[in-house]
């Protein structure tokens, strides 16, 4: 690795930092609106540009009360049923107040599955329901490690919030260049979902 430096040695001297320094600025790729939509797909624009991927979810809506999540492809493969490992917990909190609570959520976290991921648990389909959040996938390009990745989702669910912590990661030193976001059985009703590159 080439070492970087700048030109002036003082911290308050320097006036640009060189352009090969990761910035850690957001990048939008690609933006995609759902409407009565099965799935939401992005088959391009995923590669070695990039060391991790950001997507971004704006007000996801349910046609039916279900889970949202995702899954991927490695370079090649159709059918988004790559084998992930992964955890999953809760946090929520009632409009009346009441106990609000944290837990462990096993029953949607995965060990070596090939399902879809989900993001979070029964989005409610209310007309003023909806679930915002965000999902960073490490190092897709990389044919050597395994592909990192953390969620967080917040939404209503009946009359309650909730947010929802997914991380781990899908067992595969191929390239990922292909993502899925759906529904368990219904459509998007409505919502965005941005694409950003991390430079």
């Amino acid at each position: 690795m080439a070492l970087i430096s700048v030109s002036n040695n003082a911290l308050q001297n320097i006036t640009a930092v060189p352009a090969s320094i990761p910035s850690g600025a957001l990048v939008l790729l690609s933006t995609q609106t759902a409407s009565s939509s099965a799935s939401i797909s992005f088959t391009s624009g995923i590669d070695s540009t990039y060391d991790s991927y950001v997507f971004k979810f704006y007000n996801i809506h349910s046609q039916t009360t279900e889970d949202f999540m995702w899954q991927c492809n490695a370079t090649g493969q159709t059918g988004y049923n790559e084998t992930i490992t992964s955890t999953t917990f809760e946090t929520y909190n009632a409009e009346s107040g009441g106990t609000p609570g944290v837990g462990y959520d096993g029953g949607r976290d995965q060990a070596q599955g090939t399902s879809f991921q989900p993001l979070a648990n029964n989005i409610q389909n209310d007309n003023d329901s909806g679930g915002c959040g965000f999902l960073i996938l490490y190092n897709p390009s990389s044919t050597t490690y395994v592909k990192h990745f953390i969620g967080t989702m917040t939404y209503m669910n009946s009359t309650q919030t909730q947010t929802i912590y997914s991380a781990g990661y899908v067992n595969t030193t191929s390239a990922i260049d292909e993502i899925q976001f759906k529904f368990e059985t219904g459509n998007i009703d409505d919502g965005i979902i941005k694409m950003y590159g991390v430079k």
